[in-house]
């Protein structure tokens, strides 16, 4: 058991001393900025379309006055 434990402890060690040699970890800057841009398009576009519809309802005639 001791063996087995061990040569874990080994892997993990060596595993996060590659993880911490690698500086390059991506561009999350970039990606999170055009994430938000999305996320307002989205928003912005979702609203149009509401009001859109709304406005349509409410000009329809209904004939009751």
């Amino acid at each position: 058991m001791k063996h087995y434990v061990r040569t874990i402890w080994t892997v993990i060690a060596a595993r996060i001393a590659v993880l911490r040699a690698e500086p390059e970890r991506g561009e999350i800057t970039t990606t999170v900025i055009v994430t938000a841009l999305m996320a307002i398009a989205a928003i912005a576009i979702i609203a149009i379309i509401v009001a859109k519809l709304t406005e349509k309802a409410n000009s329809i005639n209904l004939g009751l006055g």
